[in-house]
Parts: structure tokens; C-alpha cells; sequence
């Protein structure tokens, strides 16, 4: 039987780059080489296509900088043509076959990977690729319209308001004012189409909401309030099934912070001040609601493949926070644990995934 050969696609232009290297290097890692041809390719901070490394390690999160996606001189041109062949052509002008695509598998986060762009490129090009399609992406990437979509398909979802860029320079008193709307403090402060808790701020104090909007404004154009909900953070994994089966959900898992303020970036891939209790300690009623939930905002997106969805808590219930349709994907990464932990090791996740996406494509 012949190997599937699958392009792993990683890095990109958004803020968000080498967490994506080092979700490629969970995937180049795990994957069952007796099974794949493994073909890196690696976008770099400026968007431009390249040869990768295939070594995990090279692409690993350490103590020290994080991974980075360079050009040294050569790209990778993609098949427009229906032959499906990825080339390599060098600053010569000369070029070779890198390979045959069966399908890919992008593990890129954030803004130009995540959010309909790459997916957008690879209807493009015809070739099947892992994870959600356009729409989803683009639902589930940006912060109001995900919301938007839960609320309409009466999915529980955080309280909360847009500010945009122009409304915050030409009334920002108004905006404060919508924003002290929301219930009081604290508030969370994000970028719409960010992820990995990149400008990200916790206000406790009104004299610091002006602050955290300009450091969320920094990396998007709009920027979603949120009412600190006093509650547990829990999460869930979501996954396709075959012929068209009910969606699967994992057990759920819980992230207990020591000693941070919230989840943000540096709890989340440089220390260890997040705790993650897999599974959840919940009541098989609340498991049974939680999972309910998540396979309704999934459809709420009209997701496919894959997804992690965030809820929190509360006295009140539950309520869904985010989705994220391309979560981190490391051995390490809450995803591949909780998955882990309802009986599907990680190499057999890659595999469910690549045949997802193959089986979509027929």
C-alpha cells in the first residue's frame, strides 16, 4: 500500500508564528511515518512559501528563542495546474519536484492561516486539506462574529461589546460607557482576531481600560470587551465523525491558574502557572450539558474536523468564551490531551484528522 503524502504547513504572518512552529513539531513528531510521506513547508513572518526543516526539535518551543520560519534562498511554488507536484525553485532560477500533495495538514494560528486565508488557497489550488473550511475559520477567528453566531443558534456566550478603532478615537467616552455596561469589573480586553492570548489585557481598574485598548488596537483594527465572568475555565475538544455520525466530544479539562492573572501567552507555552486538570471534575450531568453545548457551537460555525471550545462556569451556567478551529496541537497542548484522555492517542488524532479530510474530498 503506497504512503499518503501529506504537506505539513506551518508559520505564517501573524503574531502567532512560532506557536505554530511548534505545533508542527508535535504533528512532525507523531506522525506514523510508516503510514505518510511528510513534506514540511514553512511560511515565513513575510508570507513567502519555503522548504522545511523535518525535525521536530529544530521546531520545538524552548527555554530560549522561539522557532522562526526563514528564507534561505529558496520557495515553494504551488500547483495551480491540477497536478498537484509542489516545486522548489532558487534564487537561480532552477527548480525540482519537492513532491505530490494527497492533502495538507496547516497547523497555522491566527490572522492569514487560521482565519479563511490558507483555506481559501487551498480550494484554490483543489487539494483537501485538514480542519475547517473558509467559512468556519473566518467565523471562528474573529471574536464578534463568533459570538454573533452563538447567540443567534441560543448558545450561552459571554457578555460583551465591539469597539472599533474608529469608534475609540472619535468618542472613547462613549466607548467606556458601553463597556461599563457589561456589569462592572474586571474586564478582559482583546484583539477581535487574535489568538493565544496575544494583547490580551485583565482590567481591574478603570484608569487602565484607555491602556489595554491601545495594546489590543496594536494588533487588530477592533476589539472585543468582555465581562470577567466569575466562574471555572473549562475546555472541551471537538472532532468530526465519519458518514456523517454525530460529532465527537471529549471529556473535559480544566485550566487552574498559580499565581497569573488569567490564561495568557506565558502561561499558556513558557511557565508553569496553569495547572490542567484532565479530566474535569464535573457531574456526569454536567459533562452530558457541557458536551451539548460545544457540538452546538461547533454547527453554530458550521465547523468541520476540528475544534477546541472554551467555556466558563458559573453560578448562572454555562457559557461558551471562544472557539478555536486550530488549536495548539503539541503532545503538550490541551487538544491532544483531553483526546488523549477519551481514549485517542495522538498519533491516532493525526490519523483521524488526515482521514477526515481525505474523506471529505471524495
Amino acid at each position: 500500500m503506497s504512503k499518503i503524502n501529506v504537506v505539513v504547513l506551518f508559520g505564517g504572518r501573524s503574531s502567532e508564528h512560532s506557536i505554530s512552529c511548534a505545533t508542527a513539531a508535535g504533528v512532525l513528531g507523531a506522525i506514523d511515518r510508516e503510514r505518510y510521506n511528510v513534506i514540511p513547508v514553512g511560511i515565513t513572518q513575510q508570507g513567502v512559501f519555503v522548504p522545511a526543516v523535518d525535525d521536530a526539535k529544530h521546531w520545538a518551543l524552548t527555554s530560549g528563542e522561539l522557532p522562526v520560519v526563514e528564507f534561505e534562498g529558496k520557495t515553494v511554488v504551488w500547483p495551480f495546474d491540477g497536478s498537484r507536484e509542489l516545486v522548489v525553485a532558487d534564487e537561480t532560477g532552477e527548480r525540482y519536484i519537492l513532491g505530490s500533495i494527497d492533502v495538507v495538514f496547516p497547523v497555522l494560528h491566527g490572522p492569514f492561516g487560521e482565519d479563511g486565508t490558507v483555506q481559501g488557497f487551498l480550494e484554490l489550488v483543489g487539494v483537501p486539506y485538514v480542519g475547517n473550511g473558509i467559512f468556519a475559520s473566518a467565523a471562528g477567528m474573529d471574536k464578534e462574529f463568533t459570538k454573533a453566531l452563538l447567540l443567534q443558534a441560543e448558545v450561552p456566550a459571554t457578555p460583551h461589546v465591539v469597539i472599533r478603532r474608529s469608534q475609540w478615537v472619535n468618542d472613547p467616552e462613549m466607548s467606556i460607557a458601553r463597556a461599563r455596561q457589561l456589569g462592572g469589573l474586571p474586564v478582559f480586553v482583546k484583539p477581535a482576531r487574535a489568538g493565544s492570548s496575544v494583547g490580551v489585557s485583565k482590567v481591574k481598574n478603570w484608569d487602565d481600560f484607555a491602556e489595554a485598548i491601545s495594546v489590543a488596537l496594536e494588533h487588530d483594527s477592533k476589539v472585543v470587551v468582555e465581562h470577567g465572568l466569575v466562574g471555572r475555565e473549562l475546555e472541551c475538544a471537538v472532532l468530526s465523525s465519519f458518514d456523517d455520525a454525530p460529532t465527537r466530544v471529549s471529556v473535559a479539562g480544566e485550566i487552574i491558574m498559580h499565581g497569573r492573572e488569567f490564561y495568557d501567552f506565558e502561561a499558556k507555552y513558557r511557565d508553569n502557572s496553569a495547572e490542567l486538570v484532565i479530566p474535569a471534575d464535573l457531574s456526569p450531568e454536567q459533562l452530558a450539558l457541557m458536551q451539548h453545548i460545544a457540538r452546538r457551537a461547533f454547527a453554530a460555525i458550521d465547523g468541520q474536523g476540528l475544534a477546541r471550545v472554551d467555556f466558563f462556569l458559573t453560578k448562572d451556567g454555562f457559557f461558551v468564551n471562544e472557539i478555536n478551529t486550530m488549536p495548539g496541537f503539541t503532545p503538550i497542548s490541551m487538544y491532544p490531551k483531553l483526546w488523549q484522555a477519551s481514549g485517542l492517542a495522538y498519533p491516532e488524532l493525526i490519523d483521524e484528522l488526515i482521514s477526515l479530510a481525505l474523506e471529505g474530498a471524495k
